[in-house]
């Protein structure tokens, strides 16, 4: 059975003067405009297409990748504002509307919003929302501790940040492990930190760095003060963003590796400043 609002591996059935159609199995055949056929395709063969509602609210097909599809968020921009919602760039003719029953605040035309895309279960249209929180999965069975993800920024709360995580999932940065200034809509690469046993998913925008990774950040803390006469006034006691901005890892990664050029008495640590030893 074919799906409204995804990717579908379609046989052609039958070709006409503007199109082919498509078997899209309880669906029926649905039409493959002209412009989206690709060059030597014969009937037969099988096609990955997206189905969508035209303007005319029929069903058809796209060999275009639209922005995000049902059962995904990403962030879009809106293009125009009428009586019943706002409409979405997500890259097909069709723009896609988040009706104002969908909007958390008033969207306005030229600003970009990070919204949820499901299938309305009456009129099978595929429809925006901005109330990600009904939508997105907040725990997990299949995403594994140290998974690399991308992450849209979409809530803010006292503990930290709320990330929709690959454009399904929901999980929370937590502020004191945050190092970067972040805001609504920032989309960036980040970690599966933890899966809590209630199955609710912790994020990290960098994990603790194995040993070669760890080794390379003495050295680059070493360059460093080789850079500045032998001295840094970035110790163990440092702010998390003083760190953070100078070396891009969090203060724990850096109090680690500053412990290893103690030990190798590289370094000597004062309450103020660092120290180069080596000669």
């Amino acid at each position: 059975m074919a799906d409204i609002g995804k990717i579908n591996h379609l046989k052609v059935l039958k070709a006409v003067d503007f199109g082919l159609y498509l078997d899209a199995g309880d669906l029926g055949e649905i039409l493959l405009p002209s412009r989206y056929v690709p060059a030597g395709t014969v009937v037969d063969d099988w096609l990955d297409v997206f189905i969508h509602l035209d303007s005319e609210d029929r069903l058809i097909a796209t060999t275009e990748t639209p922005k995000v599809m049902v059962g995904q968020c990403a962030l879009l921009k809106v293009v125009a504002v009428n009586r019943i919602g706002a409409f979405l760039d997500w890259g097909l003719p069709k723009d896609l509307l988040v009706p104002f029953s969908e909007q958390v605040e008033r969207m306005e035309v030229g600003k970009s919003y990070v919204v949820f895309a499901f299938l309305d279960d009456i009129k099978d249209r595929i429809t925006g929302t901005m109330q990600l929180e009904n939508h997105l999965f907040d725990k997990s069975a299949w995403l594994k501790e140290g998974e690399a993800v991308d992450l849209v920024i979409w809530d803010e709360t006292e503990l930290g940040f709320k990330a929709a995580i690959n454009g399904t999932h929901s999980g929370l940065l937590y502020r004191n492990e945050v190092f970067q200034p972040l805001h609504y809509g920032d989309q960036l690469k980040g970690f599966i930190k933890a899966i809590r046993e209630d199955g609710k998913i912790d994020l990290t925008l960098q994990l603790a760095p194995p040993q070669a990774t760890r080794a390379a950040l003495s050295d680059r803390i070493l360059q460093h003060l080789r850079q500045h006469q032998g001295v840094s006034t970035l110790t163990d006691r440092s702010p998390p963003a003083e760190i953070y901005k100078t070396f891009q890892v969090s203060k724990g990664s850096y109090k680690k590796a500053l412990g290893g050029l103690y030990k190798k008495r590289l370094i000597r640590i004062d309450r103020d400043r660092i120290t180069l030893l080596e000669k």
